[in-house]
């Protein structure tokens, strides 16, 4: 940790933080001296970025290739009718900056790819998935997997949303755990052809934004093992338990990728033919 002080203006922003014992301010100043890598700056990402910067989250990086169109505005509450046409990721780095002057943020106008995603994920603490495909998605569980990053994984679909973390530290299960490979294309319809509604991925992304704030306090219990599973018409919240798979392609015992490259991520996102 940097010998980073909180100043007058800081010691007013985060007042709320400074007096509960489970922060305080060695807690702020490990929040300030954090950095997260966003990947999405749509639903999800939304209110996790808005929620990471007004805690104080030093540094964050936002990566989204997409522009800002109208119909995400209903959701994606970090852009503003006049950013439609703009780049998502220049969009709410701008929101970022005028909510919060302590807070490092880089945009990235890029999709994520296997040549890429070393550069963009390398000197950040953790990683929060906020795609919305699955080539993203398992791209993201194996770098992290490899390079042992905490990822947290958020997903959404019509009125239901899950949410998990992976600290990625050879004991816990991933992404791959679960789900070994995507679904056959096609065959799980996006958001534009089903809908979603506009108020769940902002509970969804505040709880990834959460376990954020919780691994740099160090306090409470992460979602490590645990898959939270949200449906919003019923307004429950069940957790079903993730134990490591032994044979999981990538985390268990004789993994079959030891690189990402040995993955074919368009598609069912399996292990590439020799």
């Amino acid at each position: 940790m940097s010998d980073l002080r909180l100043d007058a203006t800081q010691l007013d922003r985060y007042s709320r933080h400074v007096i509960m014992d489970e922060v305080g301010p060695e807690g702020q100043k490990r929040l300030l001296d954090g950095s997260v890598l966003v990947v999405g700056a749509g639903g999800l990402g939304s209110p996790a970025i808005q929620y990471l910067a007004a805690a104080g989250v030093g540094r964050l990086g936002i990566v989204d290739d997409d522009v800002v169109e109208r119909s995400n505005l209903q959701r994606q509450i970090v852009h503003r009718d006049e950013d439609v046409g703009k780049p998502k990721a220049e969009s709410a780095a701008d929101f970022v900056r005028g909510l919060n002057p302590d807070v490092d943020v880089e945009p990235y106008e890029t999709r994520l790819t296997p040549e890429n995603v070393r550069a963009l994920v390398d000197g950040y603490d953790l990683v929060l998935d906020a795609s919305d495909n699955f080539a993203t998605r398992y791209l993201l569980n194996d770098h992290c997997v490899l390079e042992n990053v905490p990822l947290c994984h958020g997903a959404i679909y019509r009125f239901e949303g899950q949410v998990t973390t992976f600290t990625n530290d050879g004991d816990g299960p991933c992404y791959r755990c679960i789900f070994p490979e995507a679904p056959e294309p096609g065959t799980v319809p996006d958001c534009a052809t089903t809908g979603v509604l506009g108020v769940l991925p902002g509970t969804v992304g505040c709880i990834q934004a959460t376990e954020a704030v919780k691994y740099f306090l160090g306090n409470g219990e992460l979602l490590e093992g645990r898959l939270l599973m949200y449906d919003a018409m019923d307004m429950t919240f069940d957790t079903v338990e993730i134990k490591p798979n032994p044979t999981c392609p990538v985390c268990g015992g004789d993994p079959a990728i030891e690189s990402i490259h040995d993955v074919e991520y368009e598609g069912v996102c399996s292990i590439a033919a020799d």
